[in-house]
């Protein structure tokens, strides 16, 4: 997990935090002993202290050489409030989120109906990261509430599979790949509603874009995959049920 997190990290601080975090409640789940655990965070919190640090410093000193360390900051920096209300760099970072609020807002309970978005001509990247906003804004806060809800469903329905496949491992697959998907929504809808800072995830299945819709999809694929050996234990143990019920 620290290898592959390492590796993602210097090129997309989100992507690597929010697959962590995943790694991390699939072991959970997995029983792994919780002192493992402990263990694990410890390290993995005192590793990405240093490397953020060294990070930093480096592209202070030469920005061209990791100039995403400075992005980190920035960003980081204008959503807790510390730069100062003419700081072109918090205008930056917070134009994208300021009417992403104001489409909320525009939204109410109903929405303006499909297609009659206004902010989607004045928000950037609306149809990716900032794609709640304007779901919002055309189906009003019921809209937003229901597909937070599809989410929810969804992982609802991989506890399900995790706690009626007889497979340990397609179990915890199944739930691991679907928690990550959840996550990621959860995150995309956090920074939407001004909760997060912007980190740029998609909102799966439904943000325009074509590579995160291709892993999303093989992802599911694998779910339902797993899902279908449900289907077949049953149906063997109706057969093993029906033979001995011939054979008494």
């Amino acid at each position: 997990v620290a290898v592959v997190v390492g590796l993602i990290l210097p090129a997309n601080f989100s992507t690597a935090a929010l697959l962590g975090f995943s790694c991390f409640v699939v072991l959970f789940v997995g029983r792994v002993k919780f002192k493992y655990l402990l263990y694990f965070v410890g390290i993995l919190i005192a590793m990405l202290g240093i490397y953020m640090t060294i990070s930093i410093m480096i592209a202070k000193s030469n920005p061209e050489f990791h100039n995403r360390a400075l992005t980190w900051v920035n960003r980081i920096e204008s959503f807790v409030g510390k730069k100062g209300e003419g700081d072109a760099s918090k205008s930056e970072n917070d134009y994208q989120i300021l009417h992403s609020k104001i489409a909320i807002a525009e939204g109410g309970i109903i929405g303006k109906s499909p297609g009659k978005s206004t902010e989607r001509q004045t928000l950037p990247n609306i149809f990716n990261d900032f794609i709640f906003a304007l779901i919002v804004e055309e189906y009003g806060l019921l809209g937003g509430l229901f597909v937070i809800m599809l989410y929810l469903i969804l992982l609802y329905r991989s506890v399900v599979i995790m706690m009626k496949i007889p497979s340990s491992f397609g179990g915890i697959l199944a739930f691991g790949l679907t928690f990550n998907i959840v996550l990621q929504a959860m995150a995309n809808i956090g920074v939407a509603v001004g909760m997060l800072p912007v980190t740029g995830q998609p909102l799966p299945f439904i943000s325009m874009g074509g590579t995160s819709l291709l892993f999303t999809g093989i992802s599911f694929g694998i779910i339902l995959n797993v899902s279908s050996e449900i289907d077949k234990n049953n149906k063997k143990n109706d057969e093993i049920e029906q033979t001995v019920e011939s054979g008494d």
